[in-house]
Formats: C-alpha cells, sequence, structure tokens
C-alpha cells in the first residue's frame, strides 16, 4: 500500500508496480532461478551465475529482481532466458510462478527471505541456496519473536557465508548446512579489474592529470567534494551519482564550481571536453570500468544507510575513502585496518587524509598494494559453491 501510494509520485515506485502488473511468465522446464534484490546482488551473484550457466548450459536461466534499479538495467541481460520481478510474496504467487519455471535449482544471493516463496519451493523438494550469505546480531531471526523467520532459514537446503560469525550465529538456532564460502563479490570485481572495459574518450579527459573517482555519490557526499576541487584544481573529479534523473544531476552541476564540469553524454562531442576539472557520468554501467583511470576513490552512501561497493575501485588498486556509516561491511573494516580504505565524517577529516595519500608516497604506495592484494587473496567462493552444487546434484 506504501510503495501504490509512492508511485504517485516517485518514478522507482511506479515502476514497481506497473512492472509487476504487465508480467507474463513464460513456461519452463528444469530452470535454475537466480533471486537478487537488487543491481548490486547482481553483480555479487553474477560469478556463479555465469559459472552455473556454463556448468548447465541446457538449462534455462530464469533471474528475479525485487527492486527497478535492478530491473531496469538487466531486464535484456544475454545471461538469462526470462527476466521479471519478483511477484508479491504472496501464495497463490509463489504457487503460480514457480509452477511456471519449473526450477530445479534456486539461488538467492546475500539476503531477501519470502515465506511463501522459500515455502512452496520446500513442499517440491526444489533445492534452495543462499549464496554469499551474511547474519548479524539482533536481526529478526535471533530474537524470541523471529519463529516464522527462522522456520524460513529452515527451508534452505544450505548456506554459503560470507564470514564465520555468520556460521555461528546460525548454530545458535540449530541450523548447521552451511559452508563459509567467502564473499562472491571479491571473485566479480578481480574478474572486472582483470579485463576493465576500456573507456578512451574518459582517458583523453583525464589526460595525465591525477584523478579521484567519485561512485555512487549521494548530496551529502558530493557536498564535502566540492572542496576538493577548489584545493586541488590540477585534478581531475569524476562523479557517477547513485542516482541519475536528470533533477539529481542538474543539482550536482549547480553544486560544483561554475562552469567546472561537463557530463559524459555531452563529452564526445564537445572539441574542449579535456579542458573541464569534473566529468559527470550520466548513464547506467559504467561505474566499475571507471575506477581504472583513479588514483584514488570516494565512494558514497556512508552518510546515509551504508556505503556503496568498495571492492570494485580496491579490486584496481587504489585506495578507498567513505562516511563513517561501514560498520556493515566486513570488507571496507579489513581495508581500514589495512591502511587502504578510510573513513571520514567530516570535511576537515575527507581533506586531511586526501592529503596524506597525495603528499607521502610511501604510504599511497603501500594502500595501493595492500587494497589489490586484499581481493587477490578473497576470491574462489564462486568456485566453492559451483562444486558444492553440482555435487549435491551428483549425489
Amino acid at each position: 500500500m506504501i510503495i501504490w501510494l509512492a508511485s504517485f509520485f516517485n518514478q522507482k515506485a511506479k515502476l514497481w508496480i506497473n512492472g509487476r502488473k504487465q508480467q507474463v511468465f513464460v513456461r519452463c522446464d528444469n530452470s535454475i532461478w537466480f533471486h537478487f534484490a537488487s543491481l548490486g546482488e547482481f553483480e555479487q551473484g553474477r560469478p556463479v551465475l555465469e559459472q552455473m550457466k556454463l556448468t548447465y548450459p541446457d538449462r534455462p536461466i530464469v533471474i528475479t529482481f525485487f527492486s527497478p534499479s535492478g530491473y531496469e538495467v538487466r531486464k535484456n541481460t544475454p545471461l538469462a532466458d526470462a527476466v521479471y520481478y519478483l511477484p508479491l510474496d504472496t501464495r497463490g504467487n509463489a504457487i503460480r510462478f514457480i509452477k511456471a519455471i519449473n526450477p530445479s535449482i534456486v539461488i538467492f544471493t546475500k539476503y531477501e527471505y519470502w515465506y511463501h516463496f522459500f515455502a512452496q519451493l520446500y513442499k517440491r523438494r526444489v533445492p534452495l541456496y543462499i549464496i554469499s550469505g551474511i547474519f548479524r546480531d539482533g536481526q529478526v531471526f535471533f530474537n524470541w519473536y523471529g519463529g516464522m523467520h527462522r522456520k524460513m532459514l529452515r527451508c534452505v537446503r544450505h548456506f554459503f557465508l560470507q564470514d564465520e560469525h555468520s556460521k555461528q550465529l546460525l548454530a545458535g538456532i540449530n541450523i548447521n548446512n552451511t559452508t563459509v564460502s567467502g564473499d562472491t563479490r571479491f571473485d566479480r570485481v578481480w574478474a572486472n579489474a582483470a579485463n576493465p572495459k576500456q573507456l578512451p574518450e574518459v582517458k583523453q579527459f583525464i589526460g595525465s592529470h591525477k584523478t579521484m573517482i567519485c561512485g555512487s555519490t549521494w548530496p551529502d557526499d558530493e557536498k564535502l567534494l566540492t572542496e576538493l576541487i577548489y584545493l586541488y584544481p590540477d585534478w581531475k573529479f569524476i562523479f557517477a551519482p547513485h542516482e541519475l534523473s536528470m533533477e539529481k544531476i542538474n543539482r550536482l552541476v549547480e553544486l560544483l564550481p561554475p562552469d567546472s564540469c561537463i557530463k559524459y553524454s555531452d563529452l564526445a562531442l564537445a572539441e574542449d571536453g579535456n579542458s573541464y576539472q569534473c566529468l559527470i557520468i550520466d548513464n547506467m554501467g559504467m561505474l566499475s570500468s571507471l575506477y581504472q583511470y583513479g588514483h584514488m576513490a570516494y565512494i558514497g552512501g556512508g552518510f546515509g544507510v551504508g556505503i556503496h561497493n568498495t571492492l570494485e575501485a580496491a579490486a584496481f588498486g587504489i585506495p578507498v575513502i567513505f562516511g563513517p556509516n561501514y560498520h556493515k561491511f566486513n570488507e571496507a573494516k579489513a581495508l581500514i585496518e589495512l591502511e587502504a580504505g578510510f573513513s571520514i565524517s567530516n570535511e576537515a577529516e575527507l581533506k586531511a587524509i586526501v592529503e596524506k595519500l597525495s603528499t607521502d608516497e610511501a604510504y599511497y604506495t603501500a594502500g595501493c598494494q595492500q587494497a589489490k592484494q586484499y581481493v587477490d587473496t578473497q576470491k574462489g567462493a564462486t568456485e566453492k559453491i559451483v562444486n558444492f552444487i553440482k555435487d549435491s546434484a551428483n549425489a
């Protein structure tokens, strides 16, 4: 009801409602169903998706998304035979959808627990796997009132977890069908850094200048970053905002120094595009490749619900800076310990860490090496997961 009301004035909510109304499910046989909450979870689970497609080439791949930000970007992905919004979690919807796609294997990434879908899969003895799962103290599963949620967990055939603490939490409620396999995002970002998409217009825009990549930024991040543009006039700054509506893009343009920026959509036609100090990326899908051109990165979201993907930048061996709300993210805490990641709470702290990284060459180089090494040593979750699922199917 809340989303329906919001749909009258919020484009994302409108897509959420209308996308589900217009769906027609194509009949499948023996499919492999992947569910992702949003675009970030798609990228996280993508290595497993790609490997399962290779392992079972004769089985159709079905993908569902909860959020428009995932569906709208990946609805035409060649990795899937069908892409849908996840229907609302009712018993009738679950029965109809599962009957239509007839899955033989179901894989959910990180989180998303839907009672009726899980119950119907369990009833039909369809193996359901959670990959890159992570659990924290205080979640509903571990409280006295979480009985229904614990029941959902018992519908899962096996949990592939990011860390040992998650395994211990589940063991505390007598769920032991778990493996600490790590986070599949490491496999994804490592592969991306090994073979990034080349962006010649961006490379020309940067030239020989030091560059900060500002990824998935929100207004609170952008206000702080604006001050750096005045402090470092010889640097280039590339902004990839989290939200790409014209309203948000125009607000960012107004915030930056006058006549300092150009949009990526205008860059190819501009005769003097490289004369601007700031570049605003106004399309989706480029950020993961932009980091190859950066000397350091600022990751947005840390002044809101939580930071976005720090690993995409770290995989290219550059230090990452982010706001104070990072404590739910193990990789951010690890990068801080390695002095390859830095949390800031205000403008003064941001200026201080950028100055140190830009003037202390040994400190900067060590941070770069630690960032890349951290990603390199954490990859491998995909192989463990796919081998387990394949062995279980053959047992």
